[in-house]
């Protein structure tokens, strides 16, 4: 009976995996990180449909290791870079943005932005150059007849090599400084009325100054900083493809954007066809907790427990920095579960546990959990949100600012600086977001929010994949605006032959009237003469 079950079941799931046919092989280009992990949520649930996913990995691949996605294909391909080379320039990176940038003005913080920018797309462009320019590598890829291939936006190949191999392509992406990429290379509109340019920390309810600065803010990334250095991309795209093109051109060919947030997350603004959410798409239901994990949470009685985590790529906290933090730990009735590696602090509490690794997910959907301190990355914000637990943001760099405040703006967060917030000020903070009850509310809103969806974010981006598959691409989906040069998409042209017309038409009126007033002054002489 066991045995008939099962092959019913299974003759089931095959069914509906035939019927859908949909499945395709995915050429992936990824990006380090936490943008790993998001994309490999997504090749996981690809994997688990049927399709073929390949991820394109080079040698010094700092998170992406073959080993741990045994379902997944990887081709490689060598780089002159060492993988503890990246990673230490990875670190470097984060560590300047994270300490050493000056966050005093907007101006002086974001030339400096800049520059970090423009190092991590050296990087960038030399990884791109390496595999475009291997002819064996490109040749094995042009032979595998992808059907689609999936991009991270923020690390820039995916578009030149879908060019290449003349393949669909989908965009996944969090957002680019000041929305440039999602503006120049999908023709999104966002105005600067009422949208806050990323990265701003601004929210949509804005003061006359505050809409000023936001104006401001936009003619500065629109006009002057670079996320990368574009004319070396364009220059370099333009050698490759063997003809006149630029990064945007190239860019404005994806045929779907995959968004990493939502309405629960972001700030209404206008949206375009081929753009759709999938905020949150990593979140999952909490699963059990490690016995001698949860015998310390329950431990917590009434006052439950607060997770505290500063993400995985901040591992150099100073000591004092570290003794100011348990110093207000252990102020609080809650027991601490914080994510740690470095020398104990000699402030801990007893109500404080260090670990290097923490199940982040499963304990913010524990009912114990009363608050998350994070430092803003979107993936603990989204398993927060999912989760309903109220934050205290810690934010460090990229953008971590720009995610805490719209979480302060929302009402489920109150916002700390990191070097210079005192034992105080994060306690009191700790007191606020788990005493008052309206910042859990808040983020209990936001939950509700998130999970009354029509779709499950994750299978929301699976189905414009697999939409992308069958159809062989989305460009009735694309806006005209692509097709358009910047002065026929603001009606330059159609502005300056009506403004023509008219003055045409008021030139000959003038003319004529002129004409008729010299006839009837000279005939009026005439009779005068008479």
């Amino acid at each position: 009976m066991a045995v008939k079950l099962a092959s019913a079941l299974l003759l089931i799931q095959l069914s509906d995996y035939f019927s859908s046919g949909t499945c395709g092989k995915v050429l992936v280009w990824p990006t380090e990180y936490s943008h790993w992990m998001n994309m490999k949520t997504i090749l996981d649930e690809l994997v688990q449909r049927g399709h073929e996913v390949t991820v394109l990995t080079h040698s010094a691949s700092i998170l992406i290791d073959p080993k741990k996605a045994a379902s997944i294909k990887f081709e490689a391909f060598p780089t002159s870079l060492t993988k503890s080379d990246f990673e230490d320039v990875a670190i470097q990176l984060v560590h300047k943005w994270t300490y050493d940038l000056p966050k005093a003005t907007f101006w002086s913080y974001f030339s400096q932005v800049q520059e970090i920018m423009w190092t991590f797309s050296e990087i960038m462009i030399k990884f791109c150059k390496d595999a475009v320019s291997n002819k064996k590598f490109m040749t094995r890829l042009q032979e595998s007849k992808f059907d689609v291939v999936l991009a991270d936006a923020i690390g820039p190949c995916g578009e030149l090599l879908a060019e290449i191999l003349q393949t669909p392509m989908v965009y996944s992406l969090r957002f680019s400084p000041g929305y440039t990429f999602e503006k120049y290379g999908g023709g999104l509109l966002l105005p600067p009325s009422y949208v806050p340019v990323a990265m701003s920390e601004l929210s949509d309810q804005m003061t006359f100054m505050e809409r000023v600065k936001n104006l401001i803010y936009m003619l500065y990334f629109d006009f002057w900083f670079e996320t990368f250095n574009m004319k070396k991309w364009d220059q370099f795209y333009s050698e490759v493809l063997g003809r006149p093109t630029t990064f945007y051109e190239t860019m404005k060919k994806a045929d779907m954007w995959l968004i990493r947030t939502y309405w629960d997350f972001d700030f209404p603004h206008p949206l375009l066809p081929n753009f759709d959410f999938i905020g949150g798409h990593h979140c999952k239901p909490a699963k059990t907790l490690p016995k001698d994990m949860e015998d310390f949470v329950q431990s917590s009685g009434e006052n439950g427990v607060v997770v505290f985590s500063l993400g995985s790529m901040v591992s150099n906290m100073t000591e004092e920095r570290a003794n100011v933090i348990a110093s207000a730990l252990a102020q609080i009735p809650q027991k601490v579960l914080w994510r740690f590696d470095g020398k104990k602090p000699d402030t801990l509490g007893p109500n404080t546990q260090l670990y290097k690794w923490l199940p982040q997910n499963d304990l913010l959907g524990h009912p114990k959990t009363k608050a998350f301190i994070t430092h803003g990355g979107a993936n603990g914000v989204y398993e927060a949100i999912y989760h309903g637990v109220p934050m205290v943001g810690i934010p460090l760099f990229a953008d971590q600012p720009h995610n805490i405040a719209q979480m302060k703006a929302k009402g489920a967060a109150v916002r700390l600086d990191f070097e210079t917030m005192s034992s105080t000020d994060l306690c009191n903070a700790l007191k606020t977001v788990i005493n008052d009850p309206i910042y859990k509310e808040n983020a209990m809103k936001l939950s509700r929010i998130h999970h009354d969806q029509p779709m499950k974010p994750l299978d929301r981006a699976v189905f414009w994949i697999e939409f992308v598959i069958r159809h062989k691409g989305a460009k009735h989906l694309r806006v005209a605006a692509h097709d358009l040069t910047w002065f026929q998409y603001h009606s330059l042209d159609v502005i300056g032959f009506l403004l023509a017309c008219v003055a045409t038409v008021i030139f000959i009126i003038t003319k004529c009237c002129l004409f008729f007033c010299r006839m009837f002054a000279t005939a009026g002489k005439k009779k005068k003469r008479e």
